[in-house]
């Protein structure tokens, strides 16, 4: 029985306490690594794609997803300090519905963060060469150095996206070394992030002018089924830059005192970036406009496409937030501060890196614990005796990573992850509330509030996103999680260790036992 291979708690605890990963990160570097992913992606890479789906309902369509993820984020903090191992929803699946379900979880993640970290390369890489060596040095690239094959709409492209490839194997091999080191490079990126944005705020904020907003929803909050457009339709785009506080539960197995440090790291990464949407949709829509180009059916030309790119090129755009491929350094050039707004424009080069980063740091570790389960080969799980990582599993998916990256288009990427993400997102709230009733005497250290309540919301909030994502983008789930039940039933089922009988039981060191009898000592 497939759907009854469910691992014990007890088991995954104790395999991850013999085949461990080395515990180094605290409470702040976990908040670093949820803010490294969160602000970089969303700030940086989708405020004009979200305006264009939203116009100055941008701001709602912040509220919306920050409200799901913060419903979602409590449901990880219990699960995950209850269960401080690598993983994350795929290992919260496996204690609670079994094995086959927790690998459409795990095969989901793969999706979620090779597609993203795929997608912030080639970001970079606009930014690297049109922004550093265009604009600051007067060089240029050969076009077939600077996109692959297939451009967005199909157009001819290049031959190989050249600094995608490079950004996507520099960071591989950082995380390679060590985490440590990984967190502490990207503590420092984080920094040049939140300075810069605050600079924006500060000379944004003050110059706010009530009639941007008007109207304030011009595609409406629902745009209809697949059409993803609207409030709504931007909401389910825009979570795509909230997988970072799903990254820190990634790195509970390497986590000191990861039942307080893992909660803290997951919320307090959250609610610190949701403000900072918030606050910088209004500093962008407020003083310049975020209006979206209109179709001739009084609907909003999709995001990226070709008809869009055509309108963008007429002279009433040219400053319209909406066909800016650098929003935030772009609005500050439009109100008279040009200098800070290139400075602004470095700091999304330098900061994106730490995106990538926490993108691949989750994937791998993902990768690892399916490993150590049996389900993919158990070579990629070894550990390096000198870095304290999963240095064959890193380098894979890091190659596997600027493959996509540089051959591969953009289009919708983010999208595309989204529908893996609100999937384990769901799952997660589902292994909550079932452990809840399994196993209620289990010791938590951090208890979800009003689970009753919080739960079915965040299952109905990943269910409501996914119908809004468009149509495209909702296929893409179902074709991925096909492919993996192949895979599955051709390895993994065989050689999974809790199909072959191999399962570990956390046995307690004696001087744990406590006495029935009070006052009676049963170690003399």
């Amino acid at each position: 029985m497939i759907f009854g291979r469910v691992k014990p708690l007890d088991a995954i605890l104790a395999t991850a306490e013999k085949k461990s990963l080395h515990r180094s990160l605290g409470a702040v570097q976990l908040t670093l690594f949820g803010i490294g992913c969160v602000i970089g992606t969303g700030i940086f890479v989708l405020t004009a794609a979200g305006a264009q789906k939203a116009g100055p309902g941008l701001m709602l369509a912040f509220v919306i997803a920050g409200a799901i993820c913060i419903v979602a984020a409590l449901c990880y903090a219990e699960i995950a300090a209850m269960i401080p191992v690598a993983g994350s929803a795929y290992t919260y699946t496996y204690s609670v519905m079994g094995e086959l379900l927790a690998w459409t979880v795990g095969w989901a993640l793969v999706l979620e963060y090779a597609v993203a970290a795929s997608a912030v390369a080639v970001g970079w890489s606009g930014y690297f060469t049109g922004s550093i060596l265009t604009g600051t040095f007067g060089i240029e690239l050969p076009a077939a150095l600077t996109a692959g094959p297939l451009a967005l709409g199909g157009s001819p492209g290049g031959f190989i996206n050249l600094p995608a490839v490079i950004i996507a194997l520099l960071i591989t091999w950082l995380l390679m070394i060590g985490t440590n080191e990984s967190a502490r490079v990207n503590a420092v990126l984080v920094m040049i992030k939140v300075t810069a944005l605050t600079a924006f705020l500060v000379l944004t904020l003050p110059r706010i002018d009530s009639g941007n907003f008007n109207p304030l929803l011009p595609a409406g909050i629902f745009g209809g089924f697949g059409s993803g457009v609207g409030a709504v339709g931007a909401a389910a785009t825009i979570f795509f830059a909230y997988v970072g506080f799903d990254a820190v539960s990634t790195a509970a197995e390497e986590t000191k005192n990861p039942q307080r440090n893992v909660p803290i790291g997951l919320i307090g990464s959250l609610v610190i970036c949701t403000i900072f949407y918030i606050l910088v949709a209004a500093g962008a829509v407020g003083t310049i406009g975020g209006q979206p180009v209109m179709g001739p059916n009084g609907v909003p030309f999709p995001a990226g496409s070709e008809e869009l790119a055509r309108q963008c090129a007429m002279p009433q755009y040219s400053e319209a937030l909406v066909c800016s491929k650098e929003a935030l350094a772009h609005v500050l050039r439009v109100i008279g501060f040009g200098g800070i707004g290139n400075v602004l424009g470095y700091a999304a080069f330098i900061a994106l890196p730490s995106v990538i980063l926490i993108l691949l740091f989750g994937q791998t570790r993902i990768f690892f614990v399916m490993s150590r389960d049996g389900l993919l080969p158990e070579r990629l799980s070894r550990i390096h005796p000198k870095w304290k990582t999963p240095h064959i599993v890193t380098a894979i998916t890091g190659v596997g990573v600027a493959f996509a990256a540089a051959f591969l288009p953009v289009g919708q990427l983010a999208d595309i992850a989204n529908a893996g993400t609100l999937y384990a997102f769901m799952m997660v709230a589902i292994a909550v509330m079932l452990l809840r009733k399994k196993e209620p005497n289990r010791p938590r250290k951090f208890r979800t509030p009003a689970l009753w309540l919080v739960g079915p919301l965040t299952i109905a909030g990943c269910l409501f996103l996914f119908f809004n994502l468009p149509a495209a983008a909702m296929l893409v789930l179902p074709i991925w999680a096909a492919i993996g039940l192949v895979v599955y039933f051709l390895y993994s089922y065989r050689h999974s260790h809790l199909g072959r009988g191999i399962v570990e039981v956390h046995e307690p060191e004696i001087h744990d036992i406590k006495p029935e009898i009070p006052g009676v000592d049963e170690r003399r």
